[in-house]
């Protein structure tokens, strides 16, 4: 049998999500099969599709494609090369985004990892990851922009590649009932991370051709749903509560999806992640404070709590009471004090915040050069960001790149400023969470940074140029990792904001 999947029939992935997003899947769709196939160890080699495409929609939207293949390595017949790739196009309040995920992982027979290259595109930006596995330990390089950085993370057991989790039941084992634990590295956080697995099914449905196992996989916090034939393929798979949707799909359908995006005017995120609520009788930065009952929450999103926030259950929901912190000049610098106020992480750098790189130390000490306090330097570095670096809706990687390119979305933004903060000795943390618009009559998702200035945490938009931020920005996490966003997936297209008061500033 040819290798290369080669389907006779593939259910129209436009009419797939209208049947799954209209109807009922579990019990309308999916029937269970009475008599599941036990299908013990298939060896790599075995197994008869080693290359398949899948079409991927976002929200009823088709947003991008996905391609795997898998050859045995030609340097050693006991290794295998795993490739795959996944490329993302769509729209944004009007702009274009794109997302290209390439990775190629060298695997033992048993799919233990042992060297990897990942290449990831946001736009114009990309970050490189490669590495290798020896023994107990594994080490990378990460590459963006300027800024190179070498880490090693200790292992306790086998690891395995984030490519190979839909590989990992068929090599050990495709049978009802089943449950799988192990550790995966995943390129994206750069984080060995826990995965758990069960066959919970053996299912048939008119979405795809012939039976399939059903599994269930939790990672990163999320939870996929997977339909794989007894060839190992996977027919179907949903995340998000179906709010994603992956089916196989023909090379030149997938590829045709290129040509397409560059014409389709949807906004794919904005229906989802916007967040409708009451119209505001003032301006959002004329708040002086505001009280939000929040609702959809998860036990992933604790909504923290600081002197400018502070939330409390009410039945289902929270209601959090926001106020725009002021800044109290002349009182005593309690910076270098330490105490429950002070964390040395927010001096240190980061991947994204790359605050010891030397343009970026320069470049601070450059603005800040007149300043004569803290308060003075953060707002001398928000003046200069409003001038020199353009709003444009381009995804970054680091600090770095915003200042390399000169143009930033609010992350972006938000990633510079900390970093610009705390190469002049200002612990400053990059937080996200949502925010007021006007123009859209609800909230938007949102960066912003928090800087520790004469004691006192205060709220700090780079974007918006605000010092402090107004009352409608509400935190929900702080970092500026991916893994520290990972949280908020569970919430987005759930939440619900309802504005109970607003109040403005006193005027003299």
């Amino acid at each position: 049998m040819d290798s290369k999947l080669q389907p006779k029939y593939l259910y129209p992935l436009t009419v797939l999500v209208c049947v799954l997003i209209l109807g009922s899947c579990t019990g309308r769709y999916f029937r269970k099969v009475d008599q599941a196939p036990r299908l013990t160890q298939m060896l790599l080699f075995e197994q008869p599709v080693s290359e398949y495409w899948t079409g991927i929609v976002f929200n009823g939207t088709k947003i991008g494609f996905s391609h795997f293949h898998r050859s045995p390595s030609p340097n050693d017949q006991n290794r295998y090369d795993i490739y795959s790739e996944a490329y993302f196009q769509f729209r944004f309040l009007l702009i274009d985004k794109k997302v290209n995920l390439k990775s190629h992982d060298l695997v033992a027979a048993d799919l233990s990892l042992i060297r990897f290259d990942y290449t990831i595109g946001l736009d114009e930006s990309q970050l490189a990851v490669s590495g290798q596995l020896n023994g107990n330990q594994l080490t990378m390089t990460i590459h963006s922009g300027g800024e190179t950085i070498r880490q090693s993370i200790p292992t306790a057991s086998p690891v395995y590649p984030s490519s190979a989790i839909l590989l990992y039941p068929l090599v050990h084992g495709l049978e009802v009932g089943r449950q799988y634990r192990y550790d995966v590295f995943d390129g994206q956080t750069q984080k060995i991370e826990r995965v758990e697995q069960e066959i919970t099914a053996y299912e048939e449905s008119e979405l795809f051709t012939g039976p399939a196992f059903k599994i269930q996989t939790r990672f990163r916090g999320q939870t996929v749903t997977t339909w794989m034939d007894n060839r190992g393929v996977p027919q179907l798979e949903m995340s998000l509560g179906g709010t994603v949707i992956s089916a196989l799909e023909r090379q030149k359908d997938a590829l045709q999806y290129l040509t397409q995006a560059a014409f389709n005017k949807e906004e794919a995120l904005l229906d989802f992640s916007l967040i409708k609520s009451d119209s505001l009788d003032h301006a959002p930065e004329t708040l002086q404070s505001m009280t939000v009952v929040i609702s959809g929450l998860t036990d992933t999103v604790g909504l923290p709590d600081d002197e400018r926030q502070t939330c409390h259950r009410w039945g289902n929901a929270k209601i959090c009471q926001i106020s725009k912190a002021s800044i109290a000049p002349g009182s005593e610098n309690k910076r270098l004090s330490g105490g429950e106020n002070f964390d040395h992480r927010y001096l240190l750098p980061s991947l994204s915040v790359s605050s010891e790189h030397p343009d970026i130390r320069r470049m601070a000490l450059e603005i800040a050069a007149a300043a004569q306090d803290d308060q003075e330097r953060v707002q001398t570095l928000i003046d200069w960001m409003q001038t020199h670096i353009k709003r444009e809706a381009v995804d970054v990687f680091t600090a770095f790149d915003v200042l390399k390119n000169r143009r930033a979305e609010c992350q972006g933004y938000a990633m510079l400023f900390a970093a610009f903060a705390r190469s002049l000795d200002i612990p400053t943390r990059v937080v996200n969470g949502i925010v007021y618009v006007p123009r859209l009559t609800g909230f938007l998702y949102h960066s912003w940074d928090e800087s520790l200035i004469e004691g006192r945490w205060v709220a700090v938009d780079p974007i918006f140029s605000q010092v402090p931020a107004d009352a409608t920005h509400i935190k929900l996490v702080e970092g500026d990792a991916l893994n520290d966003l990972l949280p908020l997936v569970h919430i987005i297209g759930k939440l619900g904001v309802q504005i109970l008061s607003a109040a403005p500033e006193q005027t003299d």
